[in-house]
């Protein structure tokens, strides 16, 4: 069992110590630290501590892997460092410089802010998706034990549904502002101004809102992503400005205001038209590329199914899932991109048990088959792609070979994933129980063929000679 004291205690003094730090929170696997100074941060050392897989910049925050035990190696971390827990404190950044923006960073920047974001969303998502599962296994399509016109039915598969995902940029509102370090009620509030019930009833009509006497047509954004994302940093900046130049005698009534009455008609005239069209555009490539169902669609399958994880480890993934959810959301299902990445998934518990059945040290063996224990019962990869993979490169081989050689036969046999946020552990099968049992027997086999070929190349192709005799 992992000493979370120790790996605290030990990662303390390698971020620069409790000085040098200024947030501390974490997501499934990761202790995500803000430090005040990053060139403090000794990376080659943290990979060295015992209970630490790796370490890594993801834009300007420092990511510690860990594993599952990671929410408690963070209260131990908290304990003895004394830092703030979760979100940013601007009291506590004395010392810190502000990181100057650079086009360069632009990337990690952007990609920093939606991962950021959206991780937090994943405990919504898997709750809300799983009560409608639950709706499709009671109901006609699979044990018939209650019938889709009832109210349970009903009750199960749209209304809480709707209070999962209809509300997203109320959600996503709250999630941002806490990423950006700007007031957090601000955030929900543009959130529940994109799902104002004037608003949708207006343009359920066709017709037109008045904006500070500016004629806009009234768009329904229940259930979009793109138009908050796009305003939360508008208002972030907005109010980061006001604070400075508001007297303190009227900053606790007027900054707010302001900052939200700047807010509203950049949000509803400029950021939600644009991501909407911006959301569409995409959208629609997405649903070109699934439902063409040749080979431009196979290949797409193939090829993300082959690389995804090194997508996950560079922190690249979120944008992706966030328009997949998107497709789920407004289509109902998704045929290429969720499927082929749950191909991925299994391709990594493939190498992990590869691994475990090539190495002979037995304590390797056991971190191993610990790996496979984790994401069978937690949907966790980042310990094998961390333990296995990103340690003995040869073992890529197996991940490139069983990821797109599942995702291709998952592409052939037609498999459908219908979930949004659903489970990544063996309940990863549930997301695909709308299409039917036929849908689940096509998934299991794709998923099994991810497995055994990455397990099977991991075997044979992913250690050299040297590194098998060092585990000797």
């Amino acid at each position: 069992m992992a000493d979370n004291k120790q790996i605290a205690a030990d990662v303390l003094p390698l971020v620069g110590g409790a000085e040098n730090v200024s947030v501390a929170t974490n997501c499934m696997t990761r202790l995500r630290l803000t430090l005040k100074d990053n060139s403090k941060a000794d990376l080659e050392g943290l990979k060295k501590v015992k209970g630490v897989l790796g370490a890594q910049f993801s834009g300007a925050q420092l990511q510690v892997i860990i594993g599952q035990n990671v929410p408690k190696v963070l209260d131990e971390f908290i304990a003895i460092s004394g830092v703030a827990r979760g979100s940013y404190v601007d009291e506590n950044l004395d010392d810190a410089k502000e990181e100057k923006f650079e086009l360069k960073n632009l990337g990690n920047v952007i990609l920093d802010y939606l991962s950021g974001t959206m991780t937090q969303m994943i405990p919504l998502m898997m709750a809300g998706g799983l009560f409608r599962t639950i709706a499709v296994v009671l109901g006609p399509q699979l044990l018939g034990l209650i019938a889709e016109e009832s109210a349970t039915y009903q009750f199960l598969y749209q209304t809480i549904y709707d209070a999962s995902f209809y509300f997203l940029p109320v959600y996503l509102g709250w999630a941002a502002a806490k990423k950006l370090g700007c007031t957090q009620a601000l955030g929900l509030f543009i959130g529940g101004l994109f799902v104002s019930p004037t608003i949708v009833s207006t343009a359920a009509e066709g017709a037109q809102i008045s904006v500070y006497g500016i004629p806009i047509a009234a768009a329904d954004y229940g259930q979009s992503v793109l138009p908050i994302m796009l305003t939360m940093p508008v208002l972030a900046w907005l109010e980061k400005r006001i604070k400075k130049i508001m007297p303190d005698t009227l900053s606790t009534v007027f900054t707010p205001f302001c900052t939200v009455a700047l807010t509203i008609p950049i949000a509803l005239c400029v950021m939600g038209p644009i991501g909407n069209i911006i959301g569409g555009f995409l959208g629609n490539i997405l649903f070109a590329i699934g439902n063409s169902g040749g080979i431009g669609t196979l290949l797409a399958m193939a090829i993300l199914g082959a690389i995804w994880q090194l997508m996950v480890v560079g922190g690249m993934h979120m944008p992706i899932i966030m328009l997949a959810i998107v497709q789920i959301m407004e289509q109902g299902y998704d045929k290429w991109l969720f499927v082929a990445t749950n191909s991925a998934m299994f391709a990594v518990w493939g190498c992990a048990i590869g691994a475990f059945l090539r190495i002979k040290e037995k304590d390797e063996k056991g971190l191993c088959l610990g790996y496979v224990i984790s994401a069978l019962a937690g949907g966790v990869t980042e310990p094998a792609l961390f333990g296995v993979i990103m340690r003995w490169r040869r073992t890529m081989l197996g991940m490139f070979a069983g990821g797109a050689a599942g995702a291709l036969i998952c592409g052939i046999l037609g498999v459908t994933y219908y979930m949004a946020g659903g489970g990544t552990n063996l309940l990863v099968f549930l997301n695909y129980l709308q299409g039917g049992g036929g849908n689940v027997v096509k998934a299991v086999i794709g998923c099994l063929v991810s497995v055994v070929v990455a397990a099977i190349v991991t075997y044979l192709f992913g250690f050299s000679k040297e590194e098998l005799e060092e585990l000797a």
